[in-house]
């Protein structure tokens, strides 16, 4: 359990994109947390609130060069396939807690990795390896999104067919460095799909219901899609299921009391409900045989740096929720 006297230090890493603008925006506002470093090599000696001019006015922070090694835990937020790389280049504090956003470490071949054993950071499936570990490989946004409309099914050994997802996501899922599909002028009034069948968090998706129902052998056919706004997750995901609407509810209602983030909606939902927040909601109908699961989250909060604080909030044995009761937009 920390101390309530001694606040967490924490340093990031990558600091001048949009998973890491989130991560700020949160931590500056978190009881318990002292940033002691915001290291970005293209931005060092510039005002935080220069490159994330949403903080202007909040945080007074200027980009490191160099990272400080011996904080209490370094959050990672450089692009996919650099955590390493970083980790080989840093001797960090042995007592230092890593969590990495991006995908590194999320399989469990790539789990072991300089004598380091990183947990899949996903707190509604495993918060308890969560609490004991030191460090986390963040999950993907939309295995985030996805995992969590089916690991009550999973749970429950019912997955008995395949399953079907169409997911959009915000502008911002693509990062911040500009590309054609990221464009303004291209993605506005537009919708594409990108991805299919092969997107890379299909992995981590499947490994998560296979611990879960080991006979979980089917195919899930995903059908990722670029949404002409910057924030959120939309996904529909549906299978065949035996149980009545009324059952699955209770179903999902068991399985998630006890994790404060997801809330099952008996009316459809919308994404406004969670752009901003750390929330995931879930919607279920039953068509005929087929369940049909709507679920919503921000991509850049509980896909990404809202769930990296929530990691963080669970090794260092505090109040889950703390710093993470987010409003979200709303309208």
């Amino acid at each position: 359990m920390q101390s309530t006297t001694n606040k967490i230090s924490v340093g990031i890493i990558g600091g001048a994109g949009y998973t890491a603008g989130e991560l700020i925006r949160i931590l500056i506002n978190h009881p318990m947390v002292k940033i002691s470093f915001i290291n970005s090599s293209s931005n060092a000696g510039k005002q935080v609130s220069e490159v994330h001019d949403d903080l202007f006015g909040e945080c007074n922070l200027t980009f490191s060069s160099k990272p400080i090694l011996d904080v209490n835990v370094v959050f990672l937020c450089q692009g996919h396939g650099k955590a390493k790389k970083v980790l080989e280049e840093n001797e960090f504090s042995d007592s230092t807690k890593i969590i990495d956003l991006g995908n590194d470490f999320r399989l469990h071949a790539d789990a072991d990795f300089d004598g380091k054993s990183f947990v899949y950071g996903l707190p509604e499936l495993q918060r308890d390896k969560i609490k004991k570990s030191n460090y986390i490989a963040n999950p993907g946004c939309f295995a985030t999104c996805i995992q969590l409309a089916l690991l009550p099914l999973a749970k429950a050994g019912i997955i008995k067919n395949e399953i079907h997802v169409n997911a959009i996501t915000g502008s911002t899922g693509a990062g911040q460095n500009p590309s054609a599909t990221s464009h303004f002028s291209w993605r506005n009034n537009n919708v594409s799909v990108y991805k299919a069948f092969t997107h890379q968090h299909l992995g981590e998706i499947t490994e998560s219901l296979v611990s879960l129902q080991s006979s979980m052998n089917y195919d899930i056919n995903f059908i990722p899609v670029r949404g002409n706004f910057t924030k959120g997750i939309f996904g529909s995901i549906y299978t065949e299921c035996d149980l009545s609407v009324e059952e699955a509810t209770e179903l999902y209602n068991n399985f998630y009391a006890e994790h404060p983030f997801v809330s099952i909606s008996e009316k459809g939902i919308h994404l406004k409900q969670v752009v901003n927040s750390n929330k995931c909601i879930l919607h279920l109908e039953k068509h005929r045989n087929k369940l049909l699961i709507t679920s919503i989250i921000d991509n850049l909060v509980k896909g990404a740096s809202g769930q990296a604080v929530q990691n963080m909030n669970l090794i260092f044995g505090l109040e889950e929720t703390m710093g993470l009761k987010l409003k979200t937009v709303a309208f």
